[in-house]
């Protein structure tokens, strides 16, 4: 994959032209992905290797995309944490008994991969022999701050309290739980790349919820652990966050390859804050892909502007395409992306 122009990216060399992938690629808006999941629920789909092949294949093929993420879903060590996981229609992930005290982080388990995520890493061997070397393949977890708000809270949460209240009326028990989520997190991904995932990206979705020194105290340093037990298995780590455009140089300490930065802030920013040694993914705002054509074709245009053909630049979204976002929109900004993106300067490279 030496030829590949995400890697390439990824690593701040040359390519041929910008590449593009977007967060949950395969979703909703792909009539193709609908029809998985009129017959299996997420969490069926994520049991079943040939059905997490299938779906993570779909955008690949349909859009023209530069890498494929593996189909997975954030919350799938939280069984093996013991504690149960369902979807509510409309309300998300319910998780039961949260996670309040010390005792109830005690209790957690200590899972391997494989008997939270079998059916996952199996789908990861399908997918790489199915495109046969013409994309790469991305792998994730969740971050542990993120697992650790959703353990709290017993599913999303707007404010945050219950999990900024363990955090500091309980700073030991913590720290121990994110020991317990930190360890089940680089194990889950060490066996992704061992299954064959050519990067991952380590979601940490709600850190825009924190301040930067409870940032800086409660989640840096487990962050920066994960990101050095990857660095001796040569894959690039993509860390991704939103509404965190106020601390990226505390982003950029993790060590990750990668920072990706959502649309509430310009790339120019971004970069000045992250460090020009430093890959950058992003940032069109999801909303864009409803715009018009011409529309959204000048916000891309924007983006590619700044990044001025600078290397390490990876078109992506701030954050996840949205459920009904039209399809030909998406196929078009993949297009548009690959012809106007510019070539390196010789002297940026």
């Amino acid at each position: 994959m030496d030829t590949s122009r995400f890697l390439r990216a990824c690593r701040r060399q040359p390519v041929d032209t910008t590449p593009v992938w977007f967060m949950r690629q395969a979703g909703r808006y792909l009539p193709a992905y609908r029809a998985v999941r009129a017959r299996a629920s997420l969490l069926e789909i994520c049991a079943d290797p040939a059905l997490v092949a299938e779906v993570t294949l779909q955008p690949v093929e349909a859009l023209g995309v530069d890498a494929a993420i593996i189909f997975a879903d954030l919350l799938l060590p939280v069984p093996g944490l013991g504690r149960s996981l369902h979807f509510s229609a409309g309300e998300g992930p319910v998780i039961s008994p949260p996670v309040r005290t010390a005792a109830d982080v005690a209790q957690l388990l200590q899972p391997e991969p494989e008997e939270f995520a079998s059916g996952v890493l199996e789908g990861i061997r399908l997918v790489r022999r199915a495109l046969d070397g013409r994309v790469p393949l991305i792998g994730f977890a969740g971050a542990p701050f993120t697992l650790a708000s959703y353990l709290i809270e017993g599913g999303s949460s707007r404010h945050y309290l219950a999990t900024k209240h363990l955090l500091t009326h309980e700073p030991a028990a913590w720290h121990a739980l994110m020991e317990r989520l930190t360890a089940v997190t680089i194990a889950y991904l060490q066996a992704q790349v061992a299954a064959g995932v050519q990067a991952v990206q380590l979601f940490d979705s709600w850190a825009g919820a924190l301040s930067p020194f409870d940032y800086q105290r409660a989640v840096l340093p487990w962050t920066q652990r994960i990101v050095a037990a990857l660095k001796p298995l040569d894959v690039p780590v993509i860390l991704f966050s939103t509404g965190t455009a106020g601390f990226l140089p505390l982003l950029a300490a993790t060590g990750a390859d990668v920072i990706s930065v959502d649309w509430r802030i310009t790339l120019a920013d971004a970069w000045a804050a992250i460090g020009a040694d430093r890959a950058i993914q992003g940032n069109l705002d999801p909303a864009a892909l409803f715009a018009p054509r011409d529309d959204l074709a000048r916000q891309a245009q924007q983006i590619l502007d700044q990044a001025a053909g600078r290397p390490g630049h990876i078109f992506n979204l701030g954050h996840g395409i949205l459920p009904d976002t039209p399809v030909e929109h998406v196929r078009f900004l993949v297009e548009y992306v690959h012809e106007h993106a510019a070539q390196p300067s010789p002297s940026l490279v």
